[in-house]
């Protein structure tokens, strides 16, 4: 299967904080010039499916608006950024060094900010693409976020298996508004 990740644009949030699961909208230029550059790569009547977090729904909406041959975005939870708990919205600097200690003492399963783990993104993700093969799909395209673009690559790389631990965490995500293009 062939899977376009586009990560939403550039949020409307000053720089530094933590905003993982929160609704926080993207800036609408950012979200326009990132629909024009990823709607000349895009395949023609390629579909398309979208995390339920606004940021990523107004790039989508803005790619449909370029693109009609796209269709209508179908809704998918399971695409949303991880979910920092007490941690959202809060400056990174200022979340406490022992939470991250805590976070990489056990990395596949502690819940940072007490709600989601990084195992917890990656099974998600994988459930979404077993589903996509299930149904027979060779080529879809995912406006979400940078955890399930790093969760995407994990599982391309790694298969479904455990994370053993950050070091095999993807380091490197595409930037707000950018695309990549995986083969599993």
């Amino acid at each position: 299967m062939k899977l376009w990740l586009i990560r939403h644009a550039a949020v409307a949030l000053p720089p530094g904080l933590c905003y993982g699961i929160t609704d926080a909208p993207a800036r609408a230029d950012a979200t326009r010039q990132a629909a024009e550059a990823v709607a000349a790569r895009l395949p023609r009547h390629v579909p398309l499916w979208v995390s339920g977090l606004v940021r990523a729904q107004q790039l989508a909406a803005a790619l449909q608006h370029l693109r009609p041959d796209l269709g209508a975005a179908r809704v998918e939870p399971r695409l949303n950024e991880m979910d920092f708990g007490r941690w959202e919205m809060r400056a990174w600097e200022a979340i406490p060094r022992a939470a991250f200690d805590d976070w990489m003492a056990d990395f596949s399963h502690h819940r940072f900010g007490g709600e989601e783990s990084t195992q917890q993104v990656i099974d998600r993700v994988a459930e979404v693409v077993l589903a996509l093969h299930a149904a027979g799909i060779r080529e879809a395209a995912w406006v979400t976020h940078a955890g399930v673009v790093r969760a995407a690559l994990y599982l391309r790389e790694h298969g479904p298996r455990t994370i053993a631990g950050a070091h095999e965490w993807p380091e490197r995500v595409i930037e707000p508004g950018g695309c990549v293009e995986l083969v599993f």
